[in-house]
């Protein structure tokens, strides 16, 4: 008996992420619909990398989950979605030191909100959150599932709140969730003070890129490709109610990853960067064991660093018009 086609609801829609996961379902899911929410209007087309354009399976919607809960309930109640995908989150572990309230509105209180909301419906089939490799800290070894959770940013320690309520509620009122805890994504669309995207553009513009204590710090990175594919399989393959992480075998140190653009974009380490000052909070490693999501699911990582890169590249120096104008550093929003 054939699958039936599906419904999905991706929150985040509007930030790179949630562009290639509403890409990736549009192209592998066979997918009903794809409804894509995120808190603005479209950005501009590089960002949005033309996902959906011309596809009647697909729509976006600027919704503030804040704030508008009961216009995004409006309109999933008449959507119906089967799967609802959460990407949506106010990030940045090192801003959240000041100003922490912010991330617990979006990260614990507005989405605990939204899933009260959901749990007096009956027409979705799956829960899948998306949470962060952040909230185990710094280790010396692959973290698993079930290991202490010991934040250290407000970031992590908001998003390791929302985890909790939902095992709750899985436990105890069996809401039909999945949480994926990935690792560092990164590829085309993404905002530019993210690192890899950053180091790119200022390789490009000859300005020098500050590389927070000597890009010391090992982070484990997938591209945005393997992210979305890890959130189809788990949708279709988990059992509900389990947590998952998603990284790659090993990680990579910053210095790393910024000698690796600046092989990719053919220029000289040395001009590319210098070393600044820690940040605040800053782990010395993320490291994720992610043998529970293959098991399940068969999911492990497929893009390799030097094609991810390229990729990602290709991205800046196609739009560097557009992107060359715009900032590099992070500004905190509701």
């Amino acid at each position: 008996m054939p699958k039936k086609s599906k419904k999905y609801v991706v929150l985040g829609g509007g930030g790179s992420f949630g562009l290639h996961t509403s890409k990736y379902l549009l192209e592998n899911a066979d997918a009903e619909k794809v409804i894509s929410i995120g808190r603005n209007p479209p950005k501009q087309r590089a960002f949005t990398m033309g996902v959906g354009e011309g596809d009647k399976r697909y729509s976006y919607h600027p919704i503030h989950i804040n704030y508008e809960l009961d216009i995004l309930m409006e309109l999933l109640d008449k959507e119906k979605p089967d799967v609802i995908i959460n990407i949506a989150a106010q990030g940045e572990g090192a801003a959240s030191f000041t100003k922490s309230w912010r991330f617990f509105d979006t990260n614990c209180t507005a989405l605990s909100k939204f899933a009260e909301e959901l749990m007096a419906r009956d027409y979705m089939e799956r829960f899948i959150q998306i949470g962060t490799s952040e909230l185990y800290g710094s280790v010396h070894t692959p973290s698993k599932e079930t290991d202490p959770i010991v934040p250290s940013s407000p970031y992590a320690a908001s998003k390791a709140a929302f985890d909790m309520y939902l095992i709750t509620m899985a436990r105890f009122k069996k809401f039909p969730m999945n949480i994926i805890r990935p690792s560092n994504a990164y590829g085309s669309g993404q905002q530019l003070h993210r690192v890899i995207p950053k180091a790119i553009l200022f390789g490009l513009t000859g300005q020098v890129l500050p590389l927070h204590g000597g890009g010391a710090a090992e982070k484990s990175y997938i591209h945005s490709r393997d992210f979305a594919r890890a959130i189809y399989l788990v949708s279709e393959n988990a059992p509900l109610g389990t947590v998952y992480n998603a990284g790659p075998k090993e990680p990579t140190s910053i210095r790393r990853v910024v000698e690796m653009v600046a092989e990719t974009l053919g220029i000289p380490f040395e001009k590319l960067c210098q070393v600044s000052g820690e940040r605040l909070g800053q782990d010395g490693r993320y490291w994720l064991d992610s043998t529970a999501i293959k098991n399940d699911a068969g999911w492990e990582p497929q893009v390799t660093w030097e094609e991810g890169l390229k990729e990602t590249a290709d991205w800046v120096k196609a739009n560097f018009d557009e992107l060359s104008g715009l900032p590099t550093e992070f500004r905190l929003r509701a």
